[in-house]
């Protein structure tokens, strides 16, 4: 009997090795890895250049306090702040603890400028964005809060894209709005230009901060460097993880220079955040993302495994609802509850996983083969035919 908290429903498959877009179980099973550990693994499983990386680090110091300068965090910020809107960079471990840190920054910037009662966040209702107590009650999810009262104060909420909705939620007391830019659990639902162009100017008009979550969506999963890039404008605070790391944990939260200043000595710490050996491998990740023709191939691969999507679910109109998503963050929405498809799936040796609104998610790394979702394609065509019969 395992010795682990049942707080997973662990599918009965281990796996013994990766490499690139495939699991190798341990009974000697091959897997198309279309999870990579949600959106985690950019670059696919060990990842030869990022195993030097970490080999050369691992050599060298692992950890040291944030009591000391850490070169190696200064290289992966200065990077950040040149390819993006930001001018600061605080790191942390992970997408909650980056969107928790978010949150403080944005209410400690109105408190730094004498707004203290200026402290509330919007966001969308039963979207997500971590699973601590704070993040929890900003995604509004009565399920992912049930058994974690009292409910924490500061969180108002509004529908998926009703601006209406989320106007009549702003009052003087609204610091923020914090929205994910494509929603990932939450069904696997993107924004439009139109929306995120319309959010930027309320927030201006209103004087609150928009904060942008790309901890699932962003580090060129979209095919833009960041998933808000298409509709040109620029977000205050921006909460990263998952894809930073290339399957090392890393966040961090990204700020203008404005927001930035409120952060004095003090008012946040990681122990972990930043360390050395995270940066070096953040450094590396970021050598192949920024190489040239690697985000306009994700783009590339990711339009064409859309269109051949949409045949599919044109093939299948009574099993397949939509194709959702953005870039390589693909949702494959059925009529019905996608448990079992997903199992067919995984029956014939791909690997997805679920979102809210019966949505499989689908996410290859972004370094992808077409060879590699022709066959996914080959596999998903088989399982609707057999839902079919």
């Amino acid at each position: 009997m395992s010795a682990l908290a049942k707080n997973y429903n662990r599918r009965k498959i281990a796996f013994k090795k990766g490499k690139g877009s495939f699991l190798y179980s341990s009974n000697g099973k091959k897997y198309l890895d279309f999870v990579q550990g949600i959106a985690v693994n950019s670059l696919g499983h060990a990842n030869p250049y990022l195993i030097k990386a970490i080999n050369r680090q691992s050599k060298k110091v692992w950890h040291v306090s944030n009591a000391f300068l850490i070169p190696e965090g200064e290289r992966l910020a200065s990077r950040l702040v040149r390819k993006t809107f930001a001018s600061a960079i605080i790191f942390q471990n992970s997408g909650a603890e980056a969107t928790e840190a978010a949150i403080k920054v944005a209410r400690r910037y109105f408190y730094s400028i004498g707004k203290k009662k200026k402290n509330r966040i919007i966001c969308i209702k039963n979207s997500f964005h971590g699973r601590t107590i704070a993040t929890i009650n900003a995604s509004g999810s009565k399920k992912m809060m049930e058994g974690f009262g009292p409910k924490v104060a500061g969180f108002d909420h509004f529908k998926f894209g009703n601006l209406k909705s989320l106007k009549r939620k702003i009052t003087n007391n609204t610091a923020a709005v914090l929205i994910e830019t494509s929603l990932g659990e939450g069904g696997v639902k993107a924004h439009s230009k139109t929306f995120l162009k319309s959010l930027r100017k309320i927030c201006n008009k209103k004087n609150i901060l928009l904060i942008l979550d790309e901890v699932q969506c962003g580090i060129g999963r979209s095919g833009d460097f960041f998933a808000f890039e298409h509709a040109k404008i620029k977000p205050d605070i921006v909460p990263i993880a998952k894809g930073i790391g290339g399957g090392f944990p890393i966040g961090a939260v990204l700020m203008t220079k404005k927001v930035s200043t409120a952060m004095i000595p003090g008012t946040h710490g990681s122990t972990f955040g930043g360390n050395p050996l995270a940066m070096s491998v953040g450094n590396a990740v970021l050598d192949v993302i920024f190489k040239k023709g690697f985000l306009s191939n994700v783009k590339k691969i990711s339009s064409y495994f859309n269109v051949e999507l949409n045949k599919i679910k044109n093939d299948y109109p009574k099993l397949i609802k939509e194709v959702r998503g953005t870039g390589l963050l693909i949702g494959l929405q059925l009529f019905k509850d996608q448990t079992n498809f997903i199992k067919k799936l995984e029956d014939n040796k791909l690997l997805t996983i679920r979102a809210a609104e019966n949505v499989i998610r689908i996410l290859p790394p972004l370094n992808v083969k077409k060879t590699e979702i022709d066959l996914a394609l080959k596999i998903i065509k088989k399982v609707c035919k057999e839902y079919r019969a």
